[in-house]
C-alpha cells in the first residue's frame, strides 16, 4: 500500500461517514471481516464488541448514525503499513480514537481495529 493510497481510503472514508452515506460507508468494507470496537459494547449491538458480517455491519453503523445524529469526524493523521493503515481522527463527542485497517487485495477492509483515548483531549489541546 502506497501513501497515496491510503490517504485517499482515508479521506474517502471519512467524507462518507462526516456525510452520514451508509452506502458510501460499506464499500470500505469487504463482505466478510472482523470488526472489533468498544462501541459495539457501548451501543449494546453484540456482547462480544466484534462483528463478523457486513449485514451486521450496516445494522450496526445505522444505530450508530442514529445515536449521533450530530457525528463529524476530523483526520488528523494516516500511518500506512504493509495491507494496513491506521486512520487517527477525532470521533463522537471529541473522543480521539484510531482504527487499525487491514486490507483485502481489493483494498477493502477485512480486519478492523477501533480504539479511543481515554480520555477527549483532542490534539490541539496538547
Amino acid at each position: 500500500m502506497t501513501q497515496e493510497e491510503a490517504r485517499q481510503f482515508a479521506d474517502e472514508w471519512i467524507s462518507a461517514f462526516n456525510a452520514h452515506n451508509l452506502t458510501a460507508i460499506l464499500e470500505h468494507y469487504a463482505d466478510e471481516l472482523e470488526f472489533y470496537s468498544p462501541f459495539v459494547l457501548l451501543l449494546k449491538f453484540n456482547e462480544s464488541g466484534c462483528i463478523t458480517s457486513k449485514r451486521d455491519l450496516e445494522r450496526y453503523f445505522g444505530v450508530g448514525l442514529r445515536t449521533y445524529p450530530d457525528l463529524h469526524f476530523t483526520l488528523h493523521n494516516v500511518f500506512v503499513g504493509i495491507n494496513t493503515l491506521v486512520i487517527y481522527y477525532t470521533s463522537v463527542n471529541g473522543r480521539l480514537a484510531s482504527e487499525v485497517f487491514h486490507l483485502n487485495e481489493l483494498g477493502k477492509a477485512e480486519k478492523v481495529f477501533c480504539h479511543y483515548a481515554i480520555d477527549k483531549t483532542s490534539p490541539e489541546n496538547n
